[in-house]
């Protein structure tokens, strides 16, 4: 954890700013070293309920994907408490980090001893499509009908499982949040070479050159804040969910789909191999000419943040609003050198859809609780209780209920980075993870096929070609022993 967040102030910032982000980041080393701490504490708290309450409550177990920054689990430890202020029942309060969640899940699936509700914020590779198929997801379905005009159609679509057992299909998850990619960059840092927002090209192409330039121009002027950046902060280890978020969105701007709207698997097509082909040598190109950090082969999830924030890196694309949220306290940065950006439109000039992924609780069919679980469920997707509680998180992850957004905290043009999302989201500009169609595909992002393909090209030197054929065949695996299973 200290390389995720460790920071070096060597940077020729001003001091104040030193002293600001190396403030930010520390809070969150302190905040992510007691994560494991804070998690048994609410375990002891939560499961011993008082001898004189004990005869009357329940104790419902809850496994929820740890937040970015205090105020996300703050805002969460105050809707349970609320809940259990209003129910007289009690709830047993676990975080786990993102990527150790769904290991968590399938252990205590197999001990025999699951939680009554999950949370995953990485749904588009958790096990829920899966775990839907094989009849371990509990029908949501009559929480999710009264509040089927709230929802957006894709929204939905995106729980909507089928069950292999029962063969049927039906809502097996309820969304709670949702969050997109957006490009974040340091505006100070173009000022410095005699750039700003309004000279970034709109055009596929010229979008990305423009950043290789900026890099070289930083590097010219032989400062000692400047002379080691990079333009691109692209993860590419094959441990982080990033990578394979980011692969998937260019493979959205090449036009290259790997599955159907239906499912479908679509790797037989020739035009796919070709495009699977062209954004393996997108990358490989960016990292040869030394555009992207050779450590972002071994960055985690938080690594892009850190490069970003420590300013190694010019500008970065990230699945949420993590960073800007990092460094809300500080006005300066936080309204003024930081800047955000949607994708450039696509090579064929037509706009980006942003790739989205919509976060569910789900409750397990082997649950003790099931009717509690869902009581508990029906009170966090009640509009005011979602409104206060992304509110107070800090804005990270965006709504998924129409009246939700009408809150002004969602639209306040005074904040350029939620406003500039909610934009993305209201006026159309995104896609969702096509997993609901085939859970195949979940185990495939679970997988982080395309992170192991771009280490094979960028590390092991081999073709693009040879590093496509190898994914494809492992798609194929994977969708055949799903056919099988």
């Amino acid at each position: 954890m200290l390389s995720i967040f460790q920071f070096k102030p060597k940077l020729n910032l001003s001091r104040s700013d030193r002293q600001k982000i190396f403030k930010f980041i520390c809070l969150f080393l302190v905040f992510a070293m007691t994560a494991t701490a804070c998690s048994r504490d609410e375990q002891l708290k939560n499961s011993s309920p008082s001898s004189e309450n004990s005869v009357n409550q329940k104790v419902l177990k809850v496994w929820w994907d740890k937040g970015f920054n205090p105020e996300e689990d703050e805002a969460l430890r105050t809707l349970v408490s609320n809940w259990e202020k209003e129910t007289g029942n009690q709830i047993q309060l676990l975080l786990y980090t993102t990527d150790s969640l769904a290991k968590k899940i399938r252990r205590s699936l197999q001990a025999g001893d699951p939680p009554d509700v999950v949370m995953s914020f990485k749904a588009e590779r958790s096990p829920n499509s899966r775990l839907a198929w094989e009849n371990k997801l509990v029908d949501v379905s009559d929480i999710i009908e009264p509040l089927k005009n709230l929802y957006p159609k894709p929204v939905l679509e995106t729980v909507n499982f089928y069950n292999n057992v029962e063969k049927k299909r039906s809502y097996y998850g309820v969304p709670i949040h949702q969050a997109t990619m957006q490009i974040y960059y340091w505006r100070d840092l173009l000022k410095q070479v005699g750039r700003s927002e309004k000279d970034i090209p709109q055009e596929w192409n010229a979008f990305w050159e423009f950043w290789k330039k900026a890099q070289d121009d930083l590097r010219a002027q032989k400062s000692s804040e400047t002379s080691n950046i990079y333009s691109l902060g692209f993860t590419l280890s094959p441990e982080a969910g990033d990578t394979y978020y980011l692969f998937e969105q260019i493979l959205e701007a090449y036009d290259v789909k790997i599955v159907s709207p239906k499912g479908e698997l679509l790797t037989d097509k020739p035009e796919t191999r070709q495009g699977i082909i062209k954004v393996l040598e997108w990358y490989k190109n960016f990292y040869q000419e030394g555009y992207i950090p050779p450590t972002a082969l071994k960055w985690l999830n938080p690594g892009n943040n850190r490069s970003l924030l420590n300013r190694e890196i010019l500008m970065t694309p990230n699945s949420s609003l993590s960073i800007p949220v990092a460094v809300r306290q500080d006005p300066d940065i936080y309204q003024n050198k930081l800047g955000i950006l949607e994708f450039p439109n696509k090579p064929n000039g037509k706009p980006v859809e942003h790739l989205t992924m919509a976060e569910q609780a789900t409750i397990l069919a082997d649950s003790k609780n099931q009717k509690l679980a869902k009581e508990f469920l029906r009170y966090v997707v009640k509009t005011e209780v979602l409104k206060t509680y992304l509110r107070t998180a800090g804005g990270r992850n965006s709504p998924v209920l129409n009246p939700v957004w009408e809150d002004t905290f969602w639209t306040n043009p005074k904040d350029p980075h939620i406003s500039t999302a909610t934009k993305t989201f209201t006026e159309g500009r995104v896609r969702y993870f096509q997993i609901s169609q085939n859970p195949a595909y979940s185990k495939v992002l679970d997988e982080n096929i395309w992170g192991k393909a771009l280490n094979k090209v960028i590390v092991d030197k081999i073709s693009p070609e040879e590093a496509a054929d190898e994914s494809i065949k492992k798609i194929k695996e994977i969708f055949d022993d799903w056919e099988k299973s």
